[in-house]
C-alpha cells in the first residue's frame, strides 16, 4: 500500500509538490500591486501551516490553511495540505472534502489521489478505495497488487483472480501473489479452480519443482491420492535428484504396500540437507511406527538412525531417543536425550528422562548431580527431589537423601503413588542413618498409601 508517499512528501517539503502548483502563486515574486499585502499574508500563513504540521500541531496547521483559503481558494495544494492535516487528526470526513476539492482542481495529481486513498483505507470504505486506486494504477502499476487485496476485501474474487493472472503474465510468478490467490481459494473453497490453476502452471513451467510439489499436495488434500502419486513419479522421472519429492513418495509407497521403495524414500528424506528438521522428525516417527508393525525391516531403521546420528535438531533427537527406548537400548536412548539437553538445556521432559535413565542404568553419581542441576531450574518439581533422594540412598549418602526427600514432600499435589515412593525412600534413608523409629514410621505411611489408606 502506498500510504507512506505523503510522509515522504512532507519530509522533502514543498520541493516534492509539482511545480505547476506554484504557477498559481509565486512566493518569491515581490508584490508590485495592491494585492501585495494579501500575497504576503497568504505566503506567511501557508508556511506557518507547514511549520505547525512539522511539529505535529495539526489543528494549528488547519487553522492557518483555512485562513489561506479565505484569502484565496484557487490553489489545489492548500486543499491538499488541509486534507493531510485533517487525515492526521482522524477527521476523515473533512479530509475527504478537502482532498476532493484539490483533485477537482488537479484531477491527474497522484499525490492528491494517494492521500484520498489513505483516507478511504483508514475508514474501511472499500468501494471508494477501489475507485480511487484504479485512478492511481495508471501512474504506478504496483498499485495493482493493492487493488487485488481490496477486491478480496470487497468479495470480488473473480476480479481479484483476473488481476492476479494479469500480474503473473506481465511480471512473472510471485510468492506474495500466490499467497493472495490461495487466500481466495481458501475463502471460496474452490478446490476445482485451484487445482486447474496448478495444472496449468505445471504445464507452462514443467522444470519448476515447486509446481509439482504444490499439485501433489493439493491432490492429496482433496483425496486424489492416485493423481498425487502420478505427479510425484513424473517429478522423479524429470528430476531423479529431487529430494523433496520423497516427502510424498514414501507415504504413497507405504499405501501401495511397496515397503522397499518406501524405505528408500525415507532414507533420502532423513539424510537430505534440503529438508527441514521438523519434516525429518515426522518421517522418522513414521519409520519407527512402520518397523514396529514390520520388524523384519528393523535393520533398515538401525541403518538410518546411524546415518542421521549427526542431526542435532531437537525433534529428530527425541524420535531417535524414543526409538531406542522402544527397542530396549537404554544407553543409546540416554545419549540422545543428553544430546537434546545440549541443544535445549531447560527442556523439562528431557531432564526428567535423563535422570530416570541414569537411575535405571545405575549411574547414581550422575543422577544425583543432574537432579541437583534440574532443581536449580525447577525447584518446585517433586520428581527431581525424588530422583535425588533415590540416587543418594544408593550412594549411601543418607543425610543428603533425607534433606532432598523431606523438601520435595511439600511440592507433591494429589499424587498418592509419588507420595508413597517418597515415604519408602525416607524409610530407607533413615534406616541408613540408624534412626530406626523414623524409618519404621515412614515405612508404615508408605504401606498405608499403597493400600489406599491415609497415613
Amino acid at each position: 500500500m502506498k500510504l507512506n508517499l505523503c510522509s515522504l512528501f512532507f519530509i522533502l517539503g514543498m520541493l516534492l509538490v509539482p511545480q505547476h502548483n506554484y504557477a498559481q502563486v509565486d512566493f518569491n515574486k515581490r508584490p508590485d500591486d495592491d494585492l501585495g499585502n494579501v500575497e504576503d499574508e497568504y505566503q506567511e500563513l501557508f508556511f506557518e501551516a507547514l511549520k505547525q504540521k512539522g511539529i505535529e500541531n495539526y489543528q494549528r496547521a488547519v487553522d492557518a490553511l483555512l485562513k489561506c483559503i479565505n484569502l484565496k481558494s484557487t490553489d489545489a495544494v492548500v486543499f491538499y495540505e488541509l486534507g493531510k492535516n485533517y487525515n492526521l487528526l482522524k477527521n476523515f470526513g473533512a479530509a475527504e472534502d478537502a482532498l476532493k476539492k484539490a483533485i477537482a482542481k488537479e484531477p491527474d495529481n497522484e499525490w492528491y489521489l494517494d492521500e484520498l486513498y489513505a483516507v478511504y483505507v483508514q475508514q474501511n470504505e472499500t468501494d471508494k478505495a477501489i475507485k480511487t486506486i484504479k485512478q492511481l494504477v495508471k501512474y504506478h502499476p504496483d498499485y495493482k497488487q493493492d487493488l487485488v487485496s481490496l477486491y478480496i476485501k470487497a468479495k470480488k474474487y473473480n476480479d481479484a483472480l483476473d488481476l492476479l493472472d494479469e500480474l503473473d503474465k506481465s511480471l512473472g510468478i510471485n510468492d506474495e501473489r500466490d499467497y493472495l490467490r490461495n487466500q481466495i481459494f481458501e475463502i471460496t473453497g474452490d478446490d476445482k479452480n485451484r487445482i486447474k490453476h496448478l495444472e496449468e502452471r505445471l504445464k507452462n513451467y514443467p522444470d519448476n519443482e515447486i509446481n509439482y510439489l504444490n499439485l501433489i499436495y493439493r491432490y492429496s488434500e482433496t483425496g486424489k491420492s492416485d493423481k498425487a502419486f502420478e505427479i510425484a513419479k513424473q517429478l522423479l522421472t524429470r528430476n531423479p535428484n529431487s529430494q523433496l519429492v520423497h516427502l510424498a513418495l514414501y507415504k504413497f509407497y507405504m499405501d501401495a504396500n511397496d515397503p522397499s521403495n518406501a524405505i528408500n524414500s525415507m532414507k533420502v528424506v532423513l539424510t537430505s540437507s534440503e529438508i527441514n528438521p521438523d519434516a525429518k522428525a515426522k518421517v522418522l516417527n513414521d519409520f519407527v511406527n512402520f518397523v514396529s508393525k514390520h520388524p523384519e525391516y528393523e535393520k533398515d531403521l538401525v541403518e538410518v538412525t546411524a546415518l542421521v546420528g549427526n542431526d542435532n535438531s531437537p525433534k529428530t533427537l527425541i524420535e531417535l531417543a524414543q526409538y531406542h527406548l522402544k527397542i530396549g537400548d537404554k544407553e543409546k536412548a540416554l545419549s540422545y536425550f543428553e544430546d537434546l539437553l545440549k541443544e535445549e538445556p531447560n527442556n523439562f521432559s528431557a531432564l526428567k528422562d535423563v535422570v530416570l535413565l541414569q537411575l535405571d542404568l545405575n549411574l547414581d553419581e550422575q543422577a544425583a548431580k543432574k537432579s541437583e542441576q534440574a532443581l536449580e531450574l525447577y525447584p518446585a518439581q517433586p520428581i527431581f527431589y525424588l530422583v535425588n533422594g533415590v540416587a543418594n540412598n544408593k550412594l549411601k549418602k543418607s543425610k543428603k537423601a533425607i534433606q532432598s526427600l523431606e523438601t520435595g514432600l511439600d511440592y507433591i499435589i494429589d499424587d498418592t503413588k509419588m507420595e508413597a515412593d517418597f515415604y519408602t525412600q525416607l524409610s530407607l534413608a533413615y534406616q541408613l542413618d540408624n534412626n530406626i523409629a523414623k524409618s519404621n514410621a515412614f515405612a508404615k505411611k508408605a504401606e498405608a498409601l499403597n493400600k489406599g489408606q491415609h497415613p
